[in-house]
């Protein structure tokens, strides 16, 4: 069965298969209009004829009779019936609707003999078969009306011959107009249902919009909040609240920037930004009630009032200034990093050349003090390739999105056997304290990883421990929580002073260090490696029992994981869902 041709589809028709819809509204409102007019039409009729044979006894009844039955046909298809399209052919709807309409008035023309012209009510058929279906149906029912006046026409001229061309041109005339209007008004409901369709679709393409651009901006790290001249708070996404420190329930209520009195520098911003009808920026700080400052820096945008009659809202766009200044450290240490990495490559060759010449000429000099020299460069030589070492070793570390070798290993025995050498090679006897555990615990982690972490860690304690009798305490303990999925912990625990609030915010960062002999990559190499193996690493400040007294210090654990962690599924990897 071959398609229907769109230039062959009425207005409504089209307007349905282009919604993907069976009953449009539009349809619906239109059909319910014609079948009202229709029983309106045909009550006036039986109005009309009824009076007629009220005042004039010698009238028949059958025009009454007529239109007595045409307004209860034309009532129940309006009452009883759901709303059809008028198909390509003389079907049972068009037969009720369009068909029942030209008979009716075919037949009170015919039996009024010429008293009253019902010709202009044909024009009511034509319409409803012009908007409610094709054009070839208009057409159609348009050319039926002209038979029928020709018909009339001729049945006038058999009873009065002397006057046939009067009727005739009123036929011709009629049936012009009844073309004409047939064809114009399907040529303006498809005008007004293509402007219907598209308003809906652009309708429907602003409603996506609008939830994309709210998940959007409901999914943004910056604050976005609207406010009006009165300072009305239209909208705001979540990110808003978090920064402002408002609770969720804020969101479902109207609220005022005057109802917190410590936002005064907030409000004055959107005043400047309505008054002065320009866009600012600005560092400011607020206090919420019971909260502490929150800084953040504002920037303001004003919308354009599509009427004359809109007011202006400011669009306000928040950020804390904190997280800026960390990005801005991160994106700092990252070209450091690589620029270090660049010049350190550079560095190991002529470092290795002075270590060699200075090894060289140690060989030669028996003067003390000029063997202290070399001895004093040999330690400077030392110190620099262990941070040109740090460099690159930082360059080299698996990332820990990319997952790290690793296998099932027993944590006591590696951390014992690291402990011993690190005893060995520092001299370090009665500092050191390994309590051991009483169960054996099995972790996925590298071996070679874990001896830099924990050699790291010792190094660390041993620098700012006190050097007495179990100042640098090592153990392995289980945590008694099911919440974590890493239940095994390393702790490295030492008799150190507290750490400045400063030096511990910034502790895992790269190239941070107290200490200027240090490169300061140490703990953020641990901190990357741990993380490559699905492990955690984290600072505390704890206490332990030294001589029988409590004892604070600074504590660096390792919460491990029990099972492989699981490597990402390459882009190439991933297939589209069904």
């Amino acid at each position: 069965m071959q398609p229907d041709s769109p230039g062959r589809l009425g207005p409504a028709l089209r307007a349905t298969r282009l919604d993907h819809s069976p009953q449009p509204q539009e349809f619906e409102r239109l059909w319910r209009a014609f079948m009202t007019a229709r029983a309106t039409l045909g009550l006036v009729l039986v109005l009309l004829q009824g009076g007629i044979f009220a005042l004039t006894p010698q009238q028949s009844s059958t025009p009454l009779l007529i239109c007595g039955a045409y307004f209860a046909a034309a009532l129940a298809v309006r009452l009883m019936t759901h709303p059809q399209h008028l198909g390509h052919t003389f079907d049972v709807q068009w037969l009720r609707t369009v068909g029942v309409d030209l008979v009716t008035f075919a037949a009170l023309q015919a039996l009024q003999n010429s008293s009253i012209n019902y010709a202009p009510l044909f024009a009511l058929p034509v319409l409803m078969a012009s908007i409610l279906g094709s054009l070839l149906m208009a057409m159609g029912t348009a050319a039926g009306v002209t038979l029928l006046l020709f018909g009339y026409a001729s049945w006038l001229s058999i009873q009065t011959p002397w006057d046939t061309t009067a009727h005739f041109m009123q036929a011709a005339l009629t049936g012009s107009g009844c073309f004409a209007i047939s064809f114009i008004a399907s040529q303006l409901a498809g005008r007004l249902t293509s402007m219907e369709l598209r308003a809906q679709r652009s309708q429907l393409a602003t409603a996506v919009q609008r939830q994309v651009n709210a998940l959007v901006i409901a999914s943004l790290n910056d604050g976005i909040m609207v406010v009006d001249e009165q300072l009305w708070v239209r909208s705001a996404n979540p990110a808003a609240f978090g920064l402002l420190g408002l609770t969720a329930q804020s969101a479902d209520t109207p609220w005022r920037l005057t109802e917190q009195p410590g936002w005064q520098a907030l409000q004055d911003v959107v005043n400047l930004s309505h008054r002065t009808q320009c866009p600012q920026q600005t560092d400011l700080s607020i206090h919420g009630e019971g909260q502490g400052a929150r800084h953040l820096r504002i920037s303001t945008q004003l919308t354009t009032p599509q009427e004359s009659e809109a007011q202006m809202l400011c669009v306000v766009f928040m950020q804390d200034q904190r997280e800026m200044q960390a990005r801005f450290r991160t994106e700092k240490l990252a070209s450091m990093g690589r620029m270090s990495a660049a010049v350190a490559h550079e560095i190991r060759n002529p470092l290795a050349a002075i270590v060699q010449a200075n090894a060289l000429l140690a060989e030669d000099l028996k003067e003390p003090s000029q063997l202290r020299m070399t001895h004093m460069v040999q330690q400077n030589a030392q110190r620099l390739e262990k941070i040109v070492h740090d460099i690159l070793r930082l360059a080299q570390a698996p990332h820990r999105a990319a997952g790290a070798p690793g296998q099932m290993i027993s944590l006591e025995e590696n951390v014992n056997r690291v402990c011993r050498d690190w005893q060995q090679q520092t001299s370090v006897t009665q500092a050191l304290k390994v309590d051991p555990s009483a169960e054996e615990h099995q972790v996925w982690f590298d071996t070679e990883h874990l001896r830099r972490i924990l050699v790291n860690l010792l190094d660390n304690a041993r620098r700012f421990a006190s050097g007495g009798p179990a100042s640098i305490q090592v153990s392995v303990k289980t945590l008694n929580t099911n919440k974590l999925a890493a239940s095994t912990c390393l702790c490295v625990w030492s008799d150190g002073g507290p750490l400045d609030p400063s030096v511990e915010q910034h502790l895992f960062e790269p190239f941070f260090s107290s200490d200027s002999r240090s490169s300061g990559l140490g703990l953020y190499i641990c901190r990357e490696l741990c993380e490559s193996h699905g492990a955690v690493m984290a600072y505390e400040r704890s206490s332990r029992l030294i001589h029988q007294t409590m004892q604070p210090g600074n504590e660096f654990n390792v919460m491990f994981s029990t099972q492989p962690p699981h490597p990402p599924v390459a882009s190439s990897q991933l297939t589209p869902a069904p």
